[in-house]
């Protein structure tokens, strides 16, 4: 029987590949298995993965013929996976030696749905810790009661998939898979839905995932039309959300934080192509109006006079029928 499977989407991390496999390799057992997800890479990463199956123990190599992303990567992971337990990496991260069965052996002494865990970002030669920002450790939780306040940085903020690890009835249950095709921010609906309906978790003191930030082709450095996915992605924990049996409490946070990463894009606009930007003005205003008006209110309250005014006025904006449809 497989214990762990490990999901490992990789594009066109020929640079990186062989570290990330290295560290697979240094966290390799016999009941583990590591599904290398080839999204139809480019360069030589294929080549890399080839030799890795016959090398890297418990390794099998899953092909795209045209590139999916990464949503669409790691839920072709998750269709094959066979074991009790899942967790996922990128191909252009790593981990310490050992550090699965540590992992692994902390969530089934717990007895918990899924756990998450602090990481190591690396930027250049600088490297932070960063924490799931939830100060309670090593006790099992209700994951609901992670999700607020709404006005601080809590767990489903936090929504790196590959900081934790998932028990497999979660994936039978149809929790673990992300939304197909999304291009960016496919963790923030996932996280989201983690917590609204899974029934336990728990948070570890555990450092053991290398985070490498500020790689040229990640798609957070690209200002092309892939970033306005966000949008997607966040409609849909709106949507989502407003069917949950607590929405009256649990929609101020997402309203927030949806108008949060639309306040911030519009703070950088200027790393976006011309066209681009423009679309990213519309479909933010459209947004704005498809939110429940009341909570929106709220929300607009409550933040801070620079980014509430920002928003005020975009939410003025009239917008085009088809970006309104």
């Amino acid at each position: 029987m497989v214990k762990l499977s490990v999901i490992v989407p990789f594009y066109n991390v020929q640079t990186y590949a062989p570290d990330t496999l290295r560290s697979l390799a240094a966290n390799a057992r016999d009941d583990f298995e590591f599904l290398l997800v080839d999204d139809c890479s480019r360069d030589g990463t294929p080549q890399i993965l080839e030799r890795a199956e016959r090398e890297l123990p418990g390794a099998r190599l899953l092909r795209h013929e045209q590139n999916g992303g990464l949503a669409t990567a790691r839920n072709t992971g998750l269709d094959a996976a066979r074991g009790e337990y899942i967790t996922f990496l990128d191909g252009d991260d790593w981990l310490a030696p050992g550090y699965y069965q540590e992992l692994l052996a902390a969530i089934e002494e717990l007895g918990c749905d899924f756990v998450r865990t602090d990481h190591v970002q690396c930027t250049a030669r600088a490297r932070s810790v960063h924490r799931v920002p939830y100060g309670r450790r090593n006790v099992v939780l209700d994951p609901r009661e992670l999700i607020l306040p709404a006005d601080r940085s809590t767990s489903v903020d936090y929504a790196f998939a590959w900081a934790g690890m998932y028990h497999r009835r979660l994936l039978d249950d149809g929790v673990l898979h992300f939304r197909h095709g999304l291009r960016t921010a496919e963790d923030r609906p996932w996280i989201w839905r983690l917590h609204r309906e899974a029934e336990s978790m728990a948070v570890l003191g555990m450092l053991g995932v290398f985070y490498r930030r500020g790689v040229a082709s990640s798609l957070t450095q690209i200002g092309d039309v892939r970033q306005l996915d966000f949008i997607r992605a966040f409609d849909q924990v709106i949507d989502e959300t407003a069917k949950d049996r607590d929405a009256a409490v649990l929609l101020p946070k997402a309203v927030r934080t949806y108008c949060a990463i639309i306040s911030h894009h519009l703070g950088s606009i200027d790393r976006f192509e011309p066209q681009v930007a423009r679309k990213l003005r519309s479909m933010s205003a459209a947004a704005l109006k498809r939110m429940p008006q009341d909570v929106l209110k709220e929300a607009l309250d409550s933040m801070d006079v620079q980014r509430a005014s920002r928003l005020r006025r975009l939410r003025r904006k009239p917008v085009p029928a088809e970006v309104a449809a």
